[in-house]
This record gives structure tokens, sequence and C-alpha cells, in this order.
């Protein structure tokens, strides 16, 4: 199971996906959203000087509570533009 985290402000995103694809594909749709606009607004009141930093994360969810596999940074987006991580 992949699940995307909005890092910065511990923060899941709504989805659950079945393969890292899936999250990554989810994630290039939120590329092309502005970054003042949902989902990439900000939750902080002071959204309009911070970011979103984007993970992957995998988790093996046959474990209770899930056990966490690996964790990735993928993007992050402000109103400095979108970067992706190499």
């Amino acid at each position: 199971m992949f699940i995307i985290e909005d890092e910065a402000h511990a923060e899941l995103q709504e989805g659950e996906f079945q393969t890292f694809d899936d999250a990554y594909t989810e994630l290039q749709k939120r590329a092309i959203i502005p970054w003042n606009e949902k989902p990439n607004r900000c939750p902080c009141t002071n959204w309009k000087d911070c970011e979103r930093n984007y993970q992957i994360i995998e988790y093996d969810t046959t474990k209770t509570p899930w056990e966490e596999l690996q964790r990735r940074d993928i993007l992050t987006i402000s109103a400095k533009g979108v970067k992706w991580v190499e």
C-alpha cells in the first residue's frame, strides 16, 4: 500500500494506492494544479510563504499497526514553483 504525505505539515493526503506508480501519477496531476488551490494550498495561516513537501510512503498493511517499508521525497510545491526530487 502506498500513501502520499505532506511531510512539512505531517498531513496524510486522501487516497491509498496499490502501486508506487499510481501514487506518482497522482502527484503528477497535483503538479499542474496552482500552489494556492486545493489540494496544494497549505493548511497553515502562513500558507502564502509555506510549501507542500510531498512524499510517497510504502506500508506493509498485513501487520497491525502498519509497518513503514520506505519513504521517498518526490515533489515540493510552493509560490516559488514546482520542484521534483531527482
